[in-house]
């Protein structure tokens, strides 16, 4: 069949200065063939395309003709080689004892290639993803993201001479913060069994060597897990989220702990709808003090009044 093969030229035409023909595209042997000289372009073109063999879209969109995509949670990417031990070939056939030779050669070879330390270290922290994944609920988007900084700071040799599990989980609360997933330290040392301490330098050294900005957290992306720990109504939240939107328009967010402020936003707006939710059960379902709660609300109150109620 004719077909608009994009970049390939008959080279045959070109020469003797011939009307340019139309190219052929053999469906059944994969030639590309020119119409005008019959000269063989290409001799076999890969099928990318699906499987033709599906009954329902899922099954069409999945099996695929180029393998598994690559993934950054894996040490290998999923590329790895595999050499088996048994000797033997595809049809279950023992393998010569040339061939045998060859493949324990192959193997040997293989195995020197792999490289050992980088390896190690990703294999640890992805075992250290897997029970945080578990522990905090973290989408996969995230986790591929944690990956991805980590290996950059692997590649800048950032694992030497420091705890990796600590790296690993600044990494998390880096990819949290990029992706906008609400997670917080405090959430995350929990989970881990590591110092808060390490945590913060390890994500201070994140931000510096890897040169990473994020965007500002907003106090909104808590009230939700913090409603739903303490039980608050559906009512209560939305004028949470209205009073958080009225601290931000006037800018009183800034220098305020976001955690601290959605509490605060859901405890006043539970005393607005007479919820009885005290101070103690806000502070202890968002791991943040009643004191920090009194404080923002006395200086939302000075500042915002009855606005807040509104």
């Amino acid at each position: 069949m004719p077909s608009d093969t994009c970049g390939i030229i008959c080279e045959e035409c070109k020469t003797e200065k011939r009307v340019k023909g139309p190219l052929i595209t053999d469906d059944v042997t994969g030639e590309v063939l020119c119409g005008k000289c019959g000269l063989v372009l290409i001799e076999k073109s890969e099928d990318t395309s699906n499987e033709s063999r599906s009954y329902n879209l899922e099954d069409y969109m999945g099996k695929t003709r180029t393998g598994p995509p690559t993934k950054l949670l894996l040490s290998d990417k999923g590329l790895a080689t595999i050499i088996d031990f048994q000797n033997k070939d595809a049809s279950g056939n023992q393998l010569t004892t040339e061939l045998r030779s060859t493949f324990k050669r192959l193997r040997l070879w293989d195995g020197r290639s792999l490289p050992r330390w980088h390896d190690t270290s990703l294999r640890k922290a992805f075992l250290v993803l897997d029970v945080l994944k578990a522990r905090l609920g973290i989408p996969e988007p995230v986790l591929e993201e944690t990956a991805y900084i980590f290996r950059k700071a692997l590649a800048k040799r950032l694992t030497t001479g420091r705890n990796s599990t600590a790296l690993v989980c600044a990494a998390l609360y880096a990819a949290c913060r990029k992706t906008n997933t609400p997670r917080t330290l405090y959430d995350i040392t929990k989970a881990a069994n590591v110092s808060r301490k390490d945590l913060s330098r390890n994500y201070r050294l994140l931000l510096k060597v890897l040169d990473l900005r994020f965007d500002p957290v907003s106090s909104s992306e808590f009230v939700t897990r913090i409603a739903n720990a303490v039980g608050i109504s559906e009512r209560t939240r939305r004028d949470a989220l209205r009073i958080i939107s009225v601290v931000e328009d006037v800018e009183m967010s800034a220098g305020k702990n976001p955690l601290g402020l959605a509490a605060t936003a859901l405890y006043l707006s539970c005393m607005a709808n007479g919820e009885k939710k005290t101070q103690n059960m806000i502070a202890k379902a968002s791991g943040i003090t009643a004191v920090t709660i009194r404080n923002i609300c006395a200086a939302l109150r000075k500042q915002l009044g009855e606005q807040i109620y509104n």
